[in-house]
């Protein structure tokens, strides 16, 4: 057996143990979860599932965004064909899968592989900078296992990551990484105003889903303070995720994620509710992944970026 044989068969084991894990916590608390889960009127529900499906939308426009940057401009319905289609392989063990999907995608679009592929880890990098700074305020929560920031030093980090996305220092760092991994350099430095733009788009993906998080909270345990529930819910839903992406072993941060979610919104709430949450909000993610994908697989698949008919 290879090597890489032999790592793809330890992810796939270790995101087996993570799965079974998650749902022996659903079952020994299906009781009490289920009961929370009754309480969450229609409408919210459909809120939140909305909020859910708004978060890839805006994912998709900060990645076209760098695509542009770097001389591609793709009409929307491609752009998101490639983009949707592909984000359904982090679900995959393995941390490029989306990224390799991508490129290929794209290069029937006449775009080359090597600038889809760049993208697509940018955009993963910027995804992953622009959840750490959302999520800042939910690190003491983390720690202190309390709802309440009681000092003002856990928000340093932010101005560290922030430096991460200054122009000059984030082109240095692409282009070092590049060099050490004998790549050829960019074709060009990415822009101040792409920089800002696709963070933007990022943020506003973290609030949409963080949003989402909100609504199933508040609605499971309404007697939280809202002002606590909107920090952890949001930021803690970012730390969350930025986290589950440092987690290569496991695709899609399945289980990571969710487990420090649960974490953070049992300090508020009964574990059970925050169990419910976290069940229906990782299902929210996954259909609103899965809707996206059909939209842009119809696209593409009209228009041959899939291979052919047979």
């Amino acid at each position: 057996m290879t090597r890489k044989r032999l790592f793809d068969l330890v992810r796939i084991v270790v995101a087996l143990l993570v799965l079974v894990a998650v749902v022996v916590a659903v079952w020994r608390n299906w009781t009490d979860v289920s009961a929370h889960l009754s309480e969450v009127p229609g409408g919210v529900l459909a809120g939140a599932f909305v909020l859910a499906l708004l978060a890839p939308v805006f994912s998709q426009l900060g990645w076209r965004v760098l695509l542009a940057d770097l001389g591609t401009r793709l009409p929307l319905p491609a752009g998101a064909s490639v983009f949707f289609v592909g984000q359904l392989g982090k679900y995959l063990p393995g941390s490029v899968w989306s990224v390799v999907a991508q490129a290929d995608m794209g290069s029937r679009l006449g775009v080359p592989r090597r600038r889809m592929g760049v993208v697509g880890l940018l955009s993963i990098l910027l995804s992953v900078i622009t959840g750490a700074i959302v999520g800042i305020p939910a690190v003491p929560l983390l720690v202190a296992r309390s709802g309440e920031v009681t000092s003002l030093w856990w928000f340093a980090p932010a101005v560290v990551l922030l430096l991460l996305l200054w122009p000059r220092l984030l082109n240095w760092g692409i282009a070092t990484l590049l060099r050490l991994l004998r790549r050829d350099p960019l074709e060009h430095s990415l822009t101040a105003p792409a920089i800002a733009l696709t963070s933007m788009w990022f943020v506003l993906a973290w609030l949409s889903a963080g949003l989402s998080i909100l609504a199933l909270a508040h609605a499971m345990a309404p007697g939280t303070p809202v002002r606590d529930l909107l920090v952890t819910s949001i930021c803690g839903f970012a730390l969350a995720s930025a986290i589950g992406m440092f987690s290569v072993f496991v695709p899609a941060g399945v289980g990571v994620r969710d487990g420090v979610l649960a974490l953070l919104l049992g300090a508020l709430m009964p574990f059970s509710a925050a169990i419910a949450v976290v069940v229906v909000s990782r299902f929210f993610t996954v259909v609103a992944d899965v809707v996206v994908a059909a939209v842009g697989w119809g696209w593409a698949r009209s228009h041959h970026l899939l291979g052919s008919r047979a």
